[in-house]
Parts: structure tokens; sequence; C-alpha cells
């Protein structure tokens, strides 16, 4: 059966934990401690749970939870901080796509060059 989804990290403002999908071990350090960054502030600043997971064409998306009742998550800051991750980290999000399309998904690899 062919999965749909797959969790490549996330983080919990309930449990204070950072996850990283163990089947992304062979990423490197720098890349393993930018997403943990990432996703510790982004639970800190705005509460709730962050996801980011890869859907079944290899994009990336952010999945956002937050407990009944927790009023101290932040539903208009979560959409802004998401928005302006996407824009700082463009070029993190789009490597770790390529990196998924790769090896996961059996894509080759071909660069864009303008000359």
């Amino acid at each position: 059966m062919e999965q749909e989804e797959i969790v490549l990290c996330g983080s919990s403002a309930y449990t204070k934990k950072f996850y990283l999908n163990p089947l992304f071990n062979g990423l490197p350090e720098g890349i393993k401690e930018d997403l943990n960054i990432l996703c510790v502030l982004y639970t800190e600043d705005i509460g709730g749970t962050l996801q980011l997971i890869f859907d079944k064409e290899g994009n990336l998306n952010f999945r956002t939870e937050c407990e009944d009742g927790d009023f101290f998550y932040d539903e208009i800051g979560s959409v802004l901080k998401i928005k302006q991750m996407q824009r700082e980290k463009t070029e993190l999000f789009e490597s770790l796509e390529m990196y998924y399309r790769v090896f996961f998904l059996g894509e080759e690899f071909t660069e864009d060059k303008e000359d």
C-alpha cells in the first residue's frame, strides 16, 4: 500500500519535544539543527503543534493543530509565522523537497541551468 504522507519532523508546545523521523537521519546535521530550531521556535511563539509533512508528490507542507480549549494558541500568528518561514527558508525547503523526491520517490535529479 502506497503511503500518502510522510512526516519529516514536528514539535509540540504541550510536550516541549521535537521529533525528527528516523527515515531522515541521513540529512546533514546542520539541516537537522535548522529544522529543530524552526519547529521549536514556532511552537514556543504560537503554541500548539507543528508538523512538516511530505505529500505523495514530494511537496513539503506545514500542519498545525491545537488542543480543544487552548486559548493561548495564536491562529492568526500561525499563518503569519508559516509564511515568514517559507519566505526566509525557501532554499532549505526546496532542498528538502529535492532530497525527498530523489531518495524517497526515486526521481532523477536535474539541475536547470540558464546559459
